[in-house]
């Protein structure tokens, strides 16, 4: 039990960032749902989904025809922040690249590398196709 007003609002500060952290990464999870579902229906083959690199987590690693696409999924429910896409950093771009790399070593695979972006924002699916490159 905080003894101050500062302890008191310092632990309310502290339980907030759970909660926020809490119920973006649901809502993160439902977007991911969200954009397999989409990538399923329009004719994509899931390769990966949350793939894990030395380099960070790929969401979805999908594959259509000759065409592996590394997938970004964005999730938000206002614009308060900017458009979910706007939030791939180059930072996160670079990882994204580095993870791609990664996924194909020891691999021989002839295809076209593509990196997109899903956003899903209030509820609707936008698909940014090569959103950015290698």
């Amino acid at each position: 039990m905080p003894r101050s007003p500062q302890e008191f609002y310092k632990k309310m500060a502290v339980d907030k960032g759970k909660t926020d952290n809490f119920h973006n990464k649901k809502l993160g999870k439902k977007g991911e749902k969200k954009a397999l579902s989409y990538l399923k229906r329009t004719g994509w083959k899931i390769l990966e989904n949350n793939y894990k690199t030395p380099f960070g987590e790929i969401d979805i690693i999908a594959n259509k025809g000759e065409t592996i696409a590394f997938i970004e999924v964005k999730t938000r429910l206002s614009d308060n922040y900017g458009l979910p896409s706007e939030a791939v950093s180059n930072e996160r771009k670079l990882r994204y690249i580095r993870g791609a790399n990664y996924f194909f070593t020891n691999k021989i695979i002839d295809c076209t590398v593509r990196f997109d972006i899903i956003e899903v924002f209030r509820g609707e699916l936008n698909h940014i196709e090569n959103a950015f490159s290698q």
